[in-house]
């Protein structure tokens, strides 16, 4: 069985990029269909699916392109999907970029959560639904043998052959207020949408002008957004003590939806990079292992 929402949801606010205001409406779609976008702000209303290779950027976000056409900062709506089970959905936007909300995942968990899931029935039993409380959807016709990995310099992402699936982070900041943190997250052991989802995007201090200036992050703000000086956390409390290394694990998981479904495997990143996310998911799609 998969699923797909059993009624339509929708929500708006402003992109961390480009600083402007879109409205996003996810809605049911077919056994088949998957995930997609649809610009409906565009004459015809292009599609662009949720796939891997529909990926053209990866600066500090994850961004899906179909020849001109594009959406970006997609990985925080389609973690919430994919950790919730909906491996069918039409997502509607009328801009470029989705709305950031609260800098998490916790407002697109509580919207699919209130819309509920309906569960299509697919010929072959293709995808099996196997944890809970978090119904991440998997799918591994060929089972990892051997660990399969990328890295660049001192960072890292990995998949290694595992039981169950596990997704495992760590970083490392100079500032005293993150410094080095891990943390090891379970779908079988922890709610996504209490564990994960909460865990908001964070920048640092010393980075924004300079970001700024590269017609990044215009619309961070600190209401959608951690940020941490030299001094500690400009704008507490945390919900999490270790909460940048939890959002970390949010953005792999949405990078990792973009394969369609996710082989048994425990990934492990360091230090890690939407770029390096993709390149790990584009071995494994590839099968270069």
């Amino acid at each position: 069985m998969v699923s797909t929402i059993a009624s339509m949801f929708e929500l708006s606010g402003v992109g961390l990029h480009c600083g402007v205001v879109t409205k996003v409406r996810v809605l049911p779609a077919s056994p088949g269909e998957g995930r997609y976008f649809v610009r409906v702000d565009l004459p015809g209303e292009p599609v662009i699916p949720a796939r891997l290779e529909a990926v053209s950027q990866t600066i500090l976000s994850t961004q899906l392109g179909q020849g001109k056409i594009s959406v970006r900062t997609v990985e925080h709506l389609l973690a919430a999907l994919a950790a919730m089970g909906v491996d069918n959905a039409r997502i509607e936007i009328d801009g470029e970029e989705l709305p950031l909300l609260d800098g998490s995942a916790r407002m697109w968990c509580e919207a699919i959560a209130a819309a509920k899931l309906a569960e299509e029935q697919v010929g072959g039993g293709a995808f099996e639904s196997i944890f809970s409380p978090a119904p991440l959807h998997t799918c591994s016709p060929a089972p990892l043998q051997q660990p399969i990995w990328v890295h660049q310099g001192d960072a890292f992402v990995a998949a290694i052959p595992s039981p169950e699936l596990r997704f495992s982070y760590g970083i490392d900041f100079d500032l005293p207020a993150i410094g080095n943190q891990w943390y090891s997250w379970s779908p079988s052991c922890e709610s996504f949408s209490e564990a994960i989802a909460p865990a908001r995007t964070f920048g640092l201090l010393h980075q924004i002008d300079e970001l700024r200036a590269k017609g990044l992050i215009k619309g961070g703000s600190l209401d959608n957004a951690l940020v941490c000086g030299a001094d500690g956390w400009i704008n507490p409390p945390l919900r999490f003590a270790n909460e940048p290394v939890r959002h970390k694990i949010l953005d792999l998981v949405g990078d990792l939806s973009l394969l369609g479904s996710f082989p048994v495997a425990h990934f492990l990143a360091y230090k890690a990079s939407h770029n390096l996310h993709i390149q790990l998911a584009r071995r494994i799609l590839d099968g270069n292992w």
